[in-house]
């Protein structure tokens, strides 16, 4: 099944990542490597995640604050958010 990211998602994935490079060298690569890691699984199995909201699940980052916020289609895996979690979690409602 492929994976798709809405701009919004993406936009926060390289925010984040330019934001742990500017920390310590090579942590935005540390951390592009766990959302990858996590797609992959999520690919692997992309029911297994808990469903948050209606057919929305969230799938956990190891290491950093994240989760994955995404919906299952009939053809596709839509990557809604990669959402801080300490960030107002009703943010990223009304992407679809």
């Amino acid at each position: 099944m492929q994976v798709r990211y809405l701009s919004p998602a993406e936009w926060e994935m390289v925010q984040a990542a330019q934001y742990y490079e500017a920390q310590v060298p090579n942590l935005g690569y540390d951390f592009l490597s766990e959302i990858n890691r996590a797609v992959n699984s999520i690919e692997d199995h992309p029911e297994a995640a808990l469903k948050v909201k209606g057919s929305i699940r969230r799938r956990i980052i190891r290491r950093f604050p994240y989760a994955i916020l995404y919906q299952v289609d009939t053809t596709e895996i839509v990557v809604l958010a990669i959402m801080h979690q300490h960030r107002n979690p009703d943010y990223w409602h009304h992407r679809k």
